[in-house]
């Protein structure tokens, strides 16, 4: 007999704990990560292992491990070196980078067990992509597809496949490229939701994605708005902010099926608050900060 599941309840498929990494704090440029509990709580500082940058990017590996990647840890046009993530949530020390080394890229899962991180800068804005395998190795350059830009973001959608979007392209941008199943990314999408730099994403509901705060640069310049992204990696119009508007924090998803928003600057003071995504993508209200203040750091999900 096939078990009843209730018509409403949210598909339960990712990994259930996360993590928070490296950014700039007051002090420059840091390593520490803050694990997120499968039920969204996020702990204290741990110590860095890796070399302290930001403008980074991270993604799921493996099922169930995670990986940080480029980055700014001396001068532009930033560095390749990456770091693995274990399965109890551990950070590797440094491997050496593979691919241009660049900053402010953005990075995500396909095909169930492999990522990929994608454009960013190298002196000038890219296209460029690096595939990750399921052991974590990352691969060489993949010739860019789409609009070449930097401060974007990504997510996985549709259990398998990920989404680009919005970014710095000479101006607030906020189209999408969606990438297959087999790492294969696709041409510009126009934007729906308000361009914008310095957003972050994740997913949500076990198999839908969400996009959300970063620069708008019009008046009031920092939000808080997201876009919902369907299991069919069509992105939504803008939703209204709840909790603080900021720029460059990163998000992650957590608890088989939920995410989490967290740090940031304000656009007076680098934050450390949170705010949680229920299965449905419906954004709660701030939740006080744990571990350093900080913005554009990186996030992914293990376990």
């Amino acid at each position: 007999m096939f078990p009843i599941i209730p018509a409403n309840s949210a598909t339960v498929s990712g990994n259930t704990e996360g993590i928070f990494g490296f950014g700039e704090s007051a002090g420059g440029k840091v390593g520490m990560t803050n694990l997120v509990s499968n039920a969204g709580v996020v702990a204290s500082d741990v110590a860095a292992v890796g070399t302290g940058r930001y403008t980074l990017a991270a993604c799921e590996y493996g099922e169930d491990k995670g990986i940080f990647g480029y980055g700014v840890n001396g001068g532009d046009p930033g560095t390749a070196v990456t770091n693995l993530v274990s399965n109890a949530g551990v950070v590797t020390s440094d491997v050496a980078g593979v691919g241009t080394g660049r900053y402010w890229p953005a990075a995500c899962s396909y095909g169930g067990d492999k990522g990929i991180f994608g454009y960013g800068h190298d002196g000038n804005a890219t296209a460029i992509t690096n595939l990750v395998s399921n052991a974590g190795v990352v691969t060489s350059d993949v010739a860019g597809v789409g609009t070449a830009r930097y401060s974007l973001t990504a997510c996985e959608y549709g259990e398998d496949k990920g989404i680009f979007g919005f970014g710095n392209d000479g101006s607030k941008a906020g189209m999408t490229n969606l990438v297959s199943n087999a790492g294969v990314v696709a041409d510009d999408v126009s934007a729906v939701g308000t361009g914008r730099t310095g957003p972050a994403a994740c997913g949500y509901g076990g198999d839908k994605g969400i996009f959300g705060f970063g620069d708008t640069g019009s008046p009031g310049g920092y939000t808080g708005a997201t876009n919902l992204v369907t299991n069919a990696g069509v992105v939504g119009s803008d939703v209204a902010g709840v909790g603080t508007a900021r720029n460059a924090p990163a998000a992650t998803q957590y608890g088989g099926n939920k995410g989490i928003f967290g740090y940031g600057h304000d656009g007076s003071n680098r934050v450390s608050i949170t705010n949680l995504v229920t299965s449905a993508g419906v954004v709660g209200s701030d939740v006080a900060g744990v571990g350093t203040d900080r913005n554009s750091l990186a996030a992914c999900s293990f376990n």
